[in-house]
């Protein structure tokens, strides 16, 4: 199982479940993090926090504790 945290720039991914607390997730999922969808990592900061990911057609930038808790395929 990975998370999209694990991912490296430029690596794609397909979201399978978004979990955590549920007002977090429902924010993840309100922003287009749903199962199904294709999420590319575009770039990381320097010390890895934050992941900016490409989805949909916009970019997302994301704490990597958010992004530990969405598991990719």
């Amino acid at each position: 199982m990975r998370h999209l945290a694990d991912l490296k720039p430029g690596e794609r991914a397909r979201v399978a479940t978004v979990g955590g607390e549920s007002d977090a997730a429902r924010r993840l999922m309100d922003l287009g993090l749903i199962r199904g969808t294709t999420v590319e990592v575009v770039r990381t900061a320097p010390l890895g926090d934050p992941i900016e990911v490409r989805l949909r057609g916009f970019m997302l930038s994301l704490r990597r504790a958010e992004a530990e808790h969405i598991t990719v395929e």
